[in-house]
């Protein structure tokens, strides 16, 4: 990390960077508007990445946890099993499921929804999250799974005796108890996404760069190493001042909920 920030700090030249203290990097970052777009598109496909990745683990997680014996056994295994493969693979199999040739479009033209495939499946920003989120599913059940799993039932049934319905007891004991999962994928989820470079490239348009594809071309097209480290160390403290903001905020909202308390 010292040297990547040092770096961000050197001139680079047609022979690589050398020692030469600048601020031209950063300059050039925060002039130029196409580079704070593209970083303000990473911080938004990460949070909605982040959300959709909640939305989804969240119901599976909670039902797992319900099962008991060889069902939850079985079940668990066939939610590890696609992870088993390698991420890049896992992204490059979403082309002929999205494709103009694909499942999908199959799908859509023989049940009659369409009447010929369609091209908007793919290669946009909709492609991405169906991408991202895919392929950071489980480090967002796994620790709502395990928070949900390891919760006494008798505070259930304590506050079930005490005349909650289900759903009280699920938003007054249940979810309130796996908020500490929910923080952990979300914090997962939400540094991977910030820092995706294969699924944008993939599944994504010119239109979807992230921050991600664009520091590695500058490392592997450009040779623009001064660049490249200033774009990443941005990046990270850009992605350190939203968990910071987040922080804040939680923290207000625990002091309100005590004050009502």
């Amino acid at each position: 990390m010292v040297i990547l920030t040092a770096i961000s700090f050197w001139t680079t030249t047609a022979y690589g960077v050398k020692p030469i203290w600048t601020l031209d990097n950063y300059r050039t970052i925060f002039g130029s508007y196409v580079y704070i777009d593209t970083f303000l598109r990473t911080l938004r496909i990460a949070g909605i990445t982040t959300v959709l990745t909640l939305l989804a683990a969240y119901p599976m997680a909670f039902a797992l946890s319900r099962l008991a014996g060889s069902a939850k056994t079985i079940v668990l295994l066939f939610v590890f099993l696609p992870f088993w493969t390698s991420y890049v693979v896992r992204s490059f199999l979403w082309l002929p499921m999205l494709g103009r040739n694909g499942l999908v479009n199959f799908l859509l033209v023989k049940f009659g929804f369409v009447s010929r495939p369609v091209d908007w499946l793919i290669y946009n920003e909709g492609a991405v999250y169906v991408g991202l989120v895919y392929a950071y599913m489980l480090f967002m059940f796994l620790p709502i799974y395990q928070s949900l799993d390891q919760q006494d039932s008798k505070l259930q049934e304590a506050a079930s005796d005490l005349g909650a319905t289900p759903a009280q007891v699920f938003r007054r004991v249940i979810f309130p108890l796996s908020l500490p999962g929910v923080f952990s994928g979300c914090t997962m989820v939400f540094l991977f996404a910030c820092g995706a470079f294969v699924t944008p490239q993939i599944l994504g348009g010119a239109s979807t760069m992230m921050a991600g594809n664009v520091i590695g071309s500058q490392f592997q097209i450009s040779n623009n190493w001064g660049l490249g480290a200033s774009l990443s160390v941005t990046l990270m403290v850009s992605v350190i001042g939203c968990f910071a903001l987040s922080a804040w905020r939680l923290g207000l909202l625990q002091l309100f909920a005590r004050d009502t308390r």
